[in-house]
This record gives C-alpha cells, structure tokens and sequence, in this order.
C-alpha cells in the first residue's frame, strides 16, 4: 500500500506525506518539506544590527512577535545591553498574545475539522456558526493584544534593542484587560468542545525539549531543559541541539539525547506542568492530559491548556504593570562592539533561538536560526512510522487520515523551517 499526499492542507507551508506498508510491516514513512529555503541568515549578515530585529520577524506571518522577540533577545546580550523590568514584562505579554492568536488559529481552523469530520472550518460556518464566532473572537483577542503592545501584529514596530519605541496608553491597556476578561467564557467553551472529541489513541515515548524558569511557567527566556532530566544554559545550545540534513527534507532535523525530540505545547506540559496556572492545571485534568503524555495527537489538548493559562496571564501582566504604573523610559545608550548574542523564547510551536555575531560597527557577521518545526521533523517522521504499524489492517483512507491528523497535531510552521 502506497500513500502520497502531496501539499497537505490545513498545515502552514508545503509538505508532503510519504509512506509504504509493505507485507510484513512498515517500509516507510517520511514528511518531506519541498519548499525552497529562504536564506534570512544570509538576509541579515551585513545589516546593522537595528536593521536585524525588525528583519528577523519577516520570516514569519504567524509568530513574528516570538522572532522579534528573540532577535532582540540574542541582539541585546551580543551588545551588551541591559533591558528594565518592564520591559521584560511587556515581551512576556507579547509572547502571551501570540500564543493566543496562534493556539486558536491551530486548534479551530486547523485541527478541530479532522476531529469534527469536516474538510475544513468553512463548513461549519453554516453548520455550528457559534464555534466560528469563538474561534475568531479568541484569534482576535490575541492579534489585538499584540498589536497594543508591539505596534503592529504580525510584524511588530515598536519593538527595538533595549525596549520598546512607544507604550500603550494606560487607558487603552484597561480596555485590553477588560476584553480579555471577556473571552474566558469562550475559553471555557474551547475546553469543553476539545473535551467532546475523540482523541487517537496512540503513544510512542520520546525526548521533551523546552525552556525553564524557577518561578513561572515561560515563553521568554530560560534554561533549556529536556525530559531526560538535562538542564544547559541556552549558550550551550549548539553543544546539545545537533543540527543535520537529510535527503527528503529542505528543512534540517534537529537530535539531542536520542534519535528525535518534541518540541512545543506538549512538550513545555510535560517538563513544567506544575507551573501552570491554577485554571490551566484545572482544564488539564477535565480534558484527561496527565504528564508525562506520550501521544502527540495531545498536543492540540496542551494547547488548549496553554490558551487557558496564557488568557490568565496576560491578564495579570496588564493588572501588574498597570499597578506599577506603565513609564516612558530612557533608552539604554548603545555603543556597537563586537560581540556574540543567543536568544531563545517559546514560540508556540516550541523552542525557538537565534543567534547573532556582530562587528565592532553594529554589523552582524554571523547568524543562525533554530526553529521549533526543524526540532520536530524526525519526532515526527518516527511517530508516523509507529503510528503505521499500529494501524496494519486498516483501510488505506483511514491510514491517510490518521497521518494527516499526526501532522497536523504537531501545527508545523514549515515556512519558518526552511528560513
């Protein structure tokens, strides 16, 4: 039996699923990404390095405040500069605000048609219009936070080296508050429609890879952490992160400690589900995720959970700044030395690093991107080849659909894997 699916829909870029059952088991089961590299490393190297943070977004329409915030991240420690804690807390709300937008991009338009059983979400605006209505409300929420707090969604304006180039009015801030406030009732209603869904049943062990902090659970800055019970500091990356090409793929593969690992919502549940908030743990234990989870079909599941503790917590962001009182700040004085800068942050699609060298002119020399969906690709290419000895016997419709569910729980970004 031979299965091709050739530019698989609902996933972001161009993929194609390969796989053959043979008699007597599985002979192969691939994701190729066929689309063309986009060479943004090679983009920035001679650009100054105000010109690299707001270049770096660009290679992304769906997570652009996670690679602003990171360029500026990897920028800042290569030049030395120290950023205010508001400043911090503003790139934690902006990190919140795409998870939002993304998770419930992800789990209504792009997952919830294969548990629902239709082609697509366009079905359902006739069919369940309330659904559609939640779902947009939720993605615009977070678009909306976004924007208030970088300028702009999905490619941020006010975010620059060593902070932020306007602030939003604390007026504007209460509303925001007041609109997020409002959308936990369609949050609720998002754990209760993910709750009425079939999951496939299917688990295959593997490595989860995140970032960690002591206090909160994080989507700016850390330790890198894995399941395999290592912690590195993020400038060891490249010392761990083992990148590789291989033959069916324009995007690299990424190894650790075993032959693939998981990155992403799953993966940050698992290795920090006791920093979640009290709701997040709550929605946990409704919709039956219990860590550590070895089924990648749950990643849609620990998104929900995601969504429920990012809503709360971007709530508790504004209530704090606010109660700090939100001030325009000096700009830290930056003087351009040669240097080299890491970066990482939780994307919602998992760990995400850049990596910047720059000349003593503010010049980047040197610069390399790792990306969640490259960390996933041989996770997935091993689940899928599991997955196919699981389902010998079936019809071959059913094997396509359950490959294409597999691909579609991990919400690759393939556009940002072949950067």
């Amino acid at each position: 039996m031979e299965i091709r699916v050739e530019q698989l829909t609902r996933v972001e870029g161009h993929g194609n699923i390969l796989a053959s059952v043979e008699e007597g088991g599985v002979g192969k089961a691939l994701f190729e990404v066929v689309e063309a590299n986009r060479f943004f490393e090679g983009f920035v190297r001679g650009r100054h390095y105000e010109e690299v943070v707001h270049i770096a977004p660009r290679i992304c329409g769906i997570c652009a405040l996670s690679h602003s915030s990171v360029a500026v991240h990897a920028t800042e420690k290569a030049l030395g500069v120290e950023v205010s804690e508001q400043t911090v807390l503003l790139r934690r709300l902006m990190m919140a605000a795409e998870v939002i937008s993304s998770h419930a991009l992800h789990v209504y338009f792009l997952a919830a048609p294969d548990f629902l059983g239709v082609e697509s979400v366009l079905p359902l605006v006739q069919q369940d219009p309330d659904t559609v209505r939640r779902a947009f409300r939720l993605k615009k929420g977070g678009c909306e936070l976004g924007e208030l707090v970088a300028g702009r969604h999905p490619h941020p304006v006010s975010v620059t080296t060593g902070g932020f180039t306007s602030l939003p009015r604390p007026a504007a801030f209460g509303e925001m508050r007041d609109r997020l406030v409002g959308l936990r009732d369609d949050v609720e209603a998002t754990v209760e429609l993910v709750k009425s869904v079939e999951i496939p049943q299917f688990e295959r062990p593997t490595e989860y890879v995140c970032l960690r902090q002591p206090d909160h659970y994080t989507f700016y800055e850390g330790e890198i952490v894995s399941s395999e019970g290592e912690a590195i500091p993020l400038d060891a990356y490249e010392e761990a992160l083992r990148e590789y090409v291989v033959a069916h793929s324009t995007a690299k593969h990424v190894r650790w400690h075993r032959d693939s690992y998981m990155v992403g919502a799953l993966a940050r549940v698992n290795n920090n589900w006791g920093q979640l908030v009290p709701e997040a743990q709550d929605a946990m234990k409704e919709l039956g995720l219990a860590p550590p989870c070895h089924n990648p079909f749950m990643n849609t599941v620990a998104q929900v959970v995601e969504l429920v503790h990012c809503l709360e917590e971007s709530v508790g962001l504004i209530e704090e700044l606010l109660a700090r009182g939100l001030t325009e700040e000096e700009m830290p004085r930056i003087e351009p030395a040669a240097g080299r800068g890491i970066g990482a942050v939780e994307a919602p699609r998992g760990l995400l690093i850049h990596d910047y060298a720059y000349d003593a002119a503010g010049r980047c020399t040197k610069a390399n991107c790792v990306i969640p969906t490259n960390q996933n690709l041989a996770n997935l290419d091993l689940d899928m080849q599991a997955l196919l000895a699981q389902l010998a016997g079936a019809s071959k419709d059913e094997v396509q659909r359950h490959l294409e569910m597999l691909v579609r729980a991990y919400d690759p970004c393939i556009s940002c894997s072949v950067h």
